[in-house]
């Protein structure tokens, strides 16, 4: 079974083109929808935020607006708040890849936002980076409601530079180009991987 890595910067298009993968068949880990899911009302994270950071839980779930305005102001925060997170989203992961082994999924794809800079690489068979101009990136965030450029700029700080990324990457995906583009090369590349053995990958 070959593992693929997805992952790219804020706004660079990665959630579609995750979708896209879907899609095609490919069976998508979605790492923020778990973390979605332990935020929501009676997740899995919810007590345990809530004892660390009270004011940021309200009716059984975590407000997302609150946590994110302190750890604005309490970046170190991030540390204490990843140590509940992803030892959650792990356990998650785990029983994942047990049902695609279970039913013998030749390729399988995690879409993780900090793959690089949490490690993840070493996990992987492939690894994808999804990227985008960076003046295109920033129109697109800060076209989002509720951001700012003092939060785009946080959200930067904790991610790897789009161009180091791109140096890990075994194959790279443009998405300046509109959808029917980036459709174009999500297919290339699943046409690559495919003529490779399932035990050997081989990157662009």
């Amino acid at each position: 079974m070959i593992k693929i890595g997805l992952t790219g910067s804020i706004g660079m298009g990665k959630t579609t083109t995750a979708k896209m993968f879907a899609d095609a068949g490919i069976p998508v880990f979605d790492a923020d929808a778990i973390v979605h899911q332990l935020y929501s009302k009676g997740g899995q994270a919810v007590q345990q935020i809530a004892k660390v950071f009270p004011d940021t839980t309200t009716d059984n779930r975590v407000d997302r607006a609150a946590l994110a305005k302190r750890l604005a102001k309490n970046p170190a925060d991030f540390e204490v708040l990843e140590k509940i997170i992803h030892p959650e989203v792990a356990k998650e992961r785990k029983s994942w890849i047990a049902a695609q082994q279970k039913a013998k999924q030749p390729i399988i794809l995690f879409d993780i936002p900090l793959l690089l800079e949490k490690g993840g690489k070493k996990d992987m068979d492939i690894v994808i980076v999804v990227t985008a101009p960076l003046e295109e990136q920033r129109r697109r965030v800060l076209s989002r409601e509720g951001m700012s450029e003092e939060r785009l700029e946080q959200i930067l700080q904790r991610q790897m530079p789009d161009k180091l990324k791109r140096k890990h990457a075994d194959y790279i995906i443009t998405t300046n180009g509109g959808f029917a583009d980036s459709l174009l090369q999500v297919k290339a590349i699943l046409r690559h991987i495919g003529k490779q053995p399932l035990n050997k990958t081989t990157p662009q």
